[in-house]
């Protein structure tokens, strides 16, 4: 009897068990391939985000800080006027410091004496300084502009098919509300536009930086998705090349005459010293035709007394 008992139990935790196995083996994290030690709660996937003690939802988009987070962890081991205070990513991929919410902290730093203040999109906007740069609040990037063109294909485009298609993407892909999406085209350039204030965004809204961060992935050929990016237009798949991302915070952002970068600042220095070059001939050569005509009047002279003598 007591045998039977003991096998009893031991059939039901190796069904327990069995039945954990499965239900992790059928959890896989669609909207992050980041991710480890994934587990089903109430049919909702849930996973820790690689780098980071979070445990991440997979039915919508994971924040952007924690998505860089696990890729430098993974690493370790239009064609119209922009805002003038639209700037871009100059400083690309750096291991972030997230909040409990998986947000970016106000304060970034590079893990020596360097750091600068990030917006909500975790981009620099501020002028990199010391370990005691005060960083008061993390300004929220309410304006995205993504210019990217298309290679060209077989068949002609239409301008309704490329909006249409495109804002039936980011809607479906990333879960963003259509009401956030612009899109304008004039080929082959594409602009789309994602504006979302932070009055606009709901609790369970996903945000327009993690959702720019996702596309900027998946044409990179780096889906962050379990599965590939695709998108077709007339039948035929449309291919993205020059991707440039704008970033337009609620507040301008506190750069300097430092931002210039070094190829401006080498013409800025060449054509001030060829201002100065062209100075200098100018006074040596006055100088000499001053000398000559000097020379001149004073053989005049001496011609002149030679003929009076």
């Amino acid at each position: 009897m007591e045998l039977s008992r003991r096998v009893a139990f031991l059939l039901v935790a190796l069904l327990a068990l069995a039945a954990t196995v499965w239900n992790q083996e059928q959890c896989l994290c669609k909207k992050n391939k980041r991710t480890t030690d994934c587990f089903l709660n109430n049919n909702v996937c849930l996973c820790k985000s690689l780098g980071h003690n979070k445990t991440v939802n997979c039915s919508t988009l994971t924040s952007k800080c924690l998505l860089m987070k696990a890729e430098v962890t993974g690493l370790k081991s239009g064609r119209r006027l922009r805002p003038e205070t639209a700037y871009v990513d100059n400083d690309g991929i750096y291991d972030p410091e997230c909040d409990t919410n998986g947000n970016f902290k106000p304060k970034q730093c590079n893990g020596t004496n360097t750091c600068w203040c990030v917006n909500s999109a975790g981009v620099r906007r501020t002028e990199k300084g010391d370990q005691n740069i005060t960083c008061q609040e993390v300004v929220r990037t309410s304006w995205i502009i993504i210019e990217t063109k298309h290679l060209e294909g077989n068949t002609a485009l239409s301008e309704d098919s490329i909006k249409g298609t495109i804002g039936n993407k980011f809607s479906e892909r990333y879960s963003l509300d259509q009401k956030h999406i612009n899109v304008t085209y004039e080929k082959p350039f594409i602009i789309v536009e994602l504006k979302q204030n932070a009055s606009d965004k709901k609790s369970n809204d996903v945000d327009i930086a993690d959702v720019a961060y996702y596309f900027e992935k998946d044409v990179k050929g780096d889906p962050i998705f379990n599965d590939n990016f695709g998108i077709e237009v007339a039948g035929e798949p449309l291919q993205f090349e020059n991707t440039v991302i704008y970033y337009v915070d609620e507040k301008p952002p506190e750069f300097s005459m430092k931002r210039l970068t070094a190829g401006v600042i080498a013409v800025i220095v060449v054509v001030v010293l060829a201002i100065v070059a062209g100075i200098l001939v100018l006074i040596f050569t006055r100088r000499k035709r001053g000398k000559y005509e000097k020379a001149e009047v004073k053989e005049m002279n001496e011609m002149h007394r030679e003929l009076n003598s």
